[in-house]
């Protein structure tokens, strides 16, 4: 990933402020960068803490840290028989977070292993990219790194690790899945769209370069690579329709609190799960179909977690679920006594879907009349590009006094990042159309992105 060395360091500070800011018992946050592959070297970019003054950050802590630059390999701190086992190894190879609730039984505790002294409290997250946006067409081919048997980690996962973020907490602040490390989580996600978008931008810049020497000779390779640049930025807009289900999902658990009378989804989807676990087991039913059974009652949980669109929902019970009860009921009689039981709830299902589109239901609220209206109408928006005036009022309505929803104000964050990205893509695609007729021109002008301060290859 191509970042300039001050852009990076900058998003970073920004980053973590906001992780302050956002949790006040947290006291310190340091950003590590990872890479490149199979190398992963991790080096600290920056780290803050707060100040004596409210609201003061202290940046460029001067303390001893092995990953200092120019820091440490993988081959130095993956996990191996005999060596020191590291919380960065579990977050690099797992993808997952560590956190150290208590720290005199943390068994990656580098100085517990050694002195046998307890460190702080903190909380550590993988920041995670999707490997296809960064390589494209040469994901496959990566050489990735190997742990202590030899075998490649993160062969079988969509996503890369390009940083970790560690958090300090005051004694007993934090714990395993609390709201503090879901923040944090949530945070880290928007850091990895803000580095792809910076790697994008500069790509673009080095990509201008290349055409200029290249010419007429390189110009459908690059132009082509270019174009699937922008093509993977459609990622940005179910990123958006993500945070939109968020709202929805509140949306329909305040609809669920005010008319308990109406059946929801939940109940029905718990209710088909019991049936399917009836006769579920190998002894009951041949192989072929528990293991039919045990996929439908996965993908039933799944629905019962996601808050689609109500037409998407519809399409999810009739494309994955629907026809998956029918196989179960035509090839085993243990659910013949269920059948009528079966289609009644599939139907219901799908109605129950629809219960947070009822304008009857929505009155029944005890919120005021403006925002029941807007909330409705947002919450069942499907974001597309000519949408961005319905995304800034998003952004506003998230302001409103009367709203209470857990973590609005990340959330406006993230939709407040994700919009100024969208907006940028008509002028890419303007500037990667203007690059492509130069050089078939045989001359390419000066562009902004190619103004310069000096980059580093990160290792993404």
């Amino acid at each position: 990933m191509i970042i300039g060395d001050n852009v990076l360091e900058q998003t970073c500070k920004d980053m973590i402020e906001t992780i302050l800011l956002c949790l006040s018992n947290a006291t310190k946050g340091t950003i590590y960068r990872i890479g490149p592959m199979p190398e992963l070297r991790t080096i600290r970019v920056t780290s803050g803490a707060r100040g004596a003054v409210e609201g003061e950050i202290l940046w460029g802590i001067r303390e001893y840290s092995d990953y200092d630059h120019p820091g440490k390999c993988w081959e130095d701190y993956k996990d191996r028989p005999g060596r020191l086992r590291e919380a960065m190894a579990w977050c690099v190879e797992k993808g997952k977070s560590w956190t150290s609730d208590d720290p005199n039984q943390d068994g990656r505790s580098v100085r517990k292993q050694l002195a046998n002294e307890a460190e702080d409290y903190h909380h550590m997250e993988p920041v995670l990219v999707n490997r296809n946006y960064l390589y494209g067409d040469h994901a496959d081919d990566l050489e990735f790194p190997l742990d202590h048997r030899g075998q490649p980690i993160w062969k079988d996962s969509e996503n890369l690790v390009v940083a970790i973020i560690k958090i300090h907490f005051k004694k007993d602040c934090i714990k395993r899945g609390d709201n503090s490390t879901k923040v944090i989580k949530k945070l880290s996600r928007t850091l990895g769209t803000q580095l792809l978008s910076l790697h994008i931008r500069e790509t673009l810049s080095e990509a201008q370069q290349e055409l200029a020497r290249q010419r007429l000779q390189s110009c459908n390779v690059l132009a082509h690579e270019l174009r699937n640049t922008l093509i993977k930025l459609g990622f940005v807009f179910s990123a958006i329709n993500a945070e939109i289900s968020f709202l929805r999902q509140q949306w329909e658990s305040e609809i669920a609190s005010a008319c308990p009378e109406v059946e929801n989804k939940g109940a029905i989807l718990m209710r088909l799960r019991e049936l399917a676990e009836s006769n579920c087991s190998v002894e009951k039913c041949p192989a072929g179909l528990a293991q039919l059974c045990e996929k439908l009652i996965s993908e039933q949980a799944e629905l019962c977690d996601v808050a689609l669109m109500p037409a998407i929902g519809e399409k999810w019970v009739d494309n994955k679920i629907a026809p998956k009860w029918q196989e179960l009921l035509v090839g085993s009689s243990g659910w013949e006594k269920s059948r009528g039981e079966v289609a009644s709830l599939l139907g219901r299902l799908k109605n129950s879907l629809w219960v947070g589109t009822n304008e009857k239901h929505a009155q029944r609220l005890d919120l005021p009349d403006d925002l029941k209206a807007l909330w409705r109408k947002l919450a069942y928006m499907e974001f597309t590009v000519d949408k961005l005036a319905e995304l800034e009022q998003i952004i506003s309505f998230l302001d409103h006094p009367h709203l209470k929803i857990p973590h609005k104000q990340q959330t406006k964050k993230i939709l407040t990042s994700l919009k100024a990205l969208v907006e940028t893509i008509p002028e890419m695609e303007e500037k990667t159309n203007r690059i492509i007729f130069s050089l078939r021109n045989g001359s390419i002008g000066k562009d902004p992105l190619t103004a310069g301060n000096r980059k580093t290859v990160l290792p993404w």
